[in-house]
C-alpha cells in the first residue's frame, strides 16, 4: 500500500490541468509554412526557425510536439559541410556532420551554439564516440526557449527550468541503450528552494509526455549546475517538482495509509451497525445522509486497498474493474461530501420552509448518479481510460494501482471535483462558525461550551471532507504526513461522531425521562 494515491492527484496534475480548454489551435497560416513536411524545412531551415519562433508561444502542447518533431528531421535532412550554427528567435540550432571516432562538445546560449566555448554559456552537451553514426551522418542540436507562461503549462508534473528544452539527434539513426550517456549541463539561473528539486525529462513524441526513463539527475544542494545524464538522444528538460518523502518516509507514510484505512474501515462498518441497530439514527434525515457518506468511503477503502496489489497481477480485465470502482467511489465520496455541505446549509441558513418533497431519495440520485455518469462519460469517450497506472509519473516502473490512465479524464474529472467541492464546503464551514458565533452572542461562555463547539466545528469538518484540502499545500514532509493522516483515518473519525452522536441522543432520551419522572411524582397507592 502506498500513500502517493492520496497525494499524486494533487502533485502530478496540479500544474497542467487548465492547458487544454484554454489554449487555440496553431494560426491557420502554420499549416502553410514548416509544418507541411520536412523536406520543405530541409531546404529553408532558417526561415523555418523563424516561423517556429514565432508560433511557439499561440499554440497548444500537442502542435508544439507535431512542430518540433517536424523541426528536428527536417534539420537532420539539411546538407552541410562541417557544421553550421543558426539561431532565430527563441530557437538556437547546431548542424555537425558527425566524426565517429571523436566526441562532440557544444556549448550555447541564448543566441548561438559552438562547438568551443561561448560567453554566457547556458547549456553544454557532451556527447560519447558511440553514438553510431558515420561521415555521412549529421548530429543536431537545437535549444528551444519557452516564454514564462508556456514554461509552467508545458511543465508536465512541474515547472521547465529556465524554460530551456534541448534537443539531440542524428540523421538516419535512433540512438537509445547507450554504454556511455549524454550529459546535457545546465546552468542554474535561479536557485531552487528547500521544497523543490530538478528533475530530468524527456519528451516523448509518442506518448506526447514527459518520462525520465533512461535519465539520471546529477546535482546537489550546493552545485550551481544541473547534468542530466542520459542513454539516448530526444528532446530533454529539466522539471522543477515537489520534493519526494525519501525512502524510508515513503515506507512509513505507506504503513501510517494502510493502518488508517484498515481503521476507517473497520469504524465505518461498527457505524452501519449503529444506524441498523438504534431506531432513531434511521428516523433521523440528517443520519440518513451521514450514512450515505459512509457508504461511499466503504466503497472507497475496500477498492483502494486492495489496488496495488491487483494491479502487480497479470489480470488486465481485474484491473479494469478495480480502476472504474475505485474512481467511482472517490467521486461517489466526493458528491457525499458537498450534499453535506448542501444538507448543512439547509439546516443553518434556511432553517425554515426546508422542506423538500422525496429529499433524500433526489439527494441519492445526486450523490450516486452524478458519478456515474461522469464514469459512463469517461468509457465513451476513452475506453482505455482505466488500467494500470504508475503512482509516480517520473517512475513508470515503480509503485502502481488501478486507476484512471487517461491525464486529461483524471485531471478534468478527479482534481476538478476536489475543488468544487472543497471551495464549497469550505463556505459552507464558514457558514457554520458564522452561525455558532452569532448563537453564542449574549450567552455566558464557559470551558465547557467551547469545547462543545470546537468538537462540532472538528466534526463537521470531518463530514465536509475539508482536510482534503491539505493536499493542496502539503509540500513538505510534515504537511505530507499531516494530510495522509488525517485523510487515510477520515472513516474512523467518522465513526467517532457517530458514536458521539448516539452517546448525546441517550443522555437527552435519559434527561427527558427523569423529567417526566420527576413531573409526574411518586405514583400513589
Amino acid at each position: 500500500m502506498t500513500v502517493y494515491f492520496l497525494q499524486f492527484i494533487f502533485t502530478e496534475t496540479r500544474m497542467t490541468w487548465c492547458l487544454h480548454w484554454w489554449l487555440v489551435q496553431f494560426l491557420i497560416c502554420h499549416a502553410m509554412t514548416c509544418n507541411a513536411d520536412a523536406e520543405e524545412i530541409s531546404a529553408d531551415p532558417r526561415h523555418c526557425m523563424e516561423d517556429v519562433s514565432t508560433n511557439l508561444t499561440k499554440g497548444d502542447f500537442q502542435n508544439f510536439i507535431k512542430v518540433i518533431d517536424s523541426l528536428q528531421k527536417g534539420l537532420e535532412n539539411t546538407n552541410v559541410m562541417g557544421t553550421t550554427s543558426m539561431s532565430a528567435g527563441n530557437l538556437v540550432a547546431l548542424l555537425n556532420k558527425a566524426n565517429p571516432s571523436t566526441s562532440l562538445k557544444i556549448h550555447a546560449n541564448n543566441n548561438e551554439a559552438k562547438l568551443e566555448a561561448v560567453s554566457n554559456s547556458k547549456v553544454i552537451v557532451q556527447l560519447p564516440k558511440g553514438l553510431g553514426a558515420g561521415p555521412t551522418n549529421t548530429v543536431v542540436f537545437c535549444m528551444v526557449i519557452l516564454n514564462e507562461q508556456n514554461r509552467l503549462t508545458w511543465g508536465g508534473p512541474g515547472l521547465i527550468y529556465d524554460g530551456r528544452l534541448v534537443g539531440l539527434s542524428v540523421s538516419g539513426t535512433p540512438v537509445s541503450g547507450l554504454q556511455e550517456c549524454v550529459n546535457i549541463t545546465i546552468n542554474m539561473t535561479t536557485t531552487i528552494n528547500e521544497t523543490q528539486e530538478p528533475m530530468c525529462v524527456f519528451l516523448n513524441f509518442t506518448t506526447k509526455n514527459y518520462s525520465s526513463e533512461g535519465c539520471q539527475t546529477l546535482w546537489e544542494r550546493d552545485q550551481t549546475y544541473i547534468t542530466c545524464s542520459c542513454d539516448h538522444l530526444t528532446y530533454f528538460t529539466v522539471l522543477i517538482v515537489n520534493s519526494s518523502p525519501s525512502p524510508s518516509n515513503q515506507k512509513i507514510l505507506s504503513y501510517i495509509t494502510l493502518i488508517g484505512c484498515s481503521l476507517s474501515l473497520f469504524g465505518l462498518s461498527i457505524a452501519v451497525l449503529l444506524f441498523i441497530t438504534h431506531k432513531k439514527f434511521r428516523a433521523d434525515v440528517s443520519m440518513k445522509v451521514h450514512i450515505s457518506l459512509v457508504f461511499a468511503l466503504i466503497l472507497l477503502n475496500v477498492h483502494f486497498l486492495p489496488s496495488e496489489m491487483v494491479a502487480a497481477l497479470s489480470s488486465n480485465s481485474l484491473c479494469v474493474y478495480m480502476a472504474l470502482a475505485l474512481h467511482y467511489s472517490l467521486l461517489a465520496t466526493f458528491s457525499w461530501m458537498a450534499l453535506e455541505g448542501f444538507h448543512l446549509y439547509l439546516l443553518l441558513v434556511r432553517v425554515f420552509n426546508i422542506y423538500i418533497r422525496r429529499y433524500l431519495l433526489k439527494l441519492s440520485v445526486v450523490g450516486w448518479g452524478v458519478p456515474a455518469v461522469i464514469v459512463s462519460l469517461v468509457v465513451i469517450i476513452d475506453q482505455t481510460a482505466y488500467g494500470y497506472t504508475p503512482v509516480d509519473s517520473s517512475n513508470p516502473n515503480g509503485t502502481a494501482i488501478c486507476y484512471v490512465t487517461n491525464t486529461t479524464a483524471m485531471m478534468v474529472t478527479t482534481m476538478g471535483m476536489i475543488c468544487l467541492v472543497f471551495l464549497f464546503n469550505v463556505i459552507m464551514l464558514g457558514v457554520t462558525v458564522r452561525r455558532l458565533i452569532s448563537l453564542r452572542q449574549g450567552q455566558e461562555t464557559n470551558r465547557s461550551s467551547t469545547t462543545k463547539d470546537i468538537f462540532t466545528l472538528l466534526g463537521i469538518s470531518t463530514l465536509l471532507g475539508i482536510t482534503w484540502g491539505v493536499g493542496f499545500f502539503s509540500v513538505t514532509t510534515a504537511g505530507q504526513y499531516v494530510f495522509c493522516i488525517l485523510n487515510s483515518l477520515q472513516g474512523f473519525l467518522i465513526f467517532l461522531w457517530f458514536v458521539m452522536s448516539l452517546r448525546k441522543a441517550q443522555k437527552a432520551a435519559a434527561e427527558i425521562r427523569n423529567d417526566t419522572q420527576t413531573t409526574s411524582g411518586p405514583k400513589s397507592k
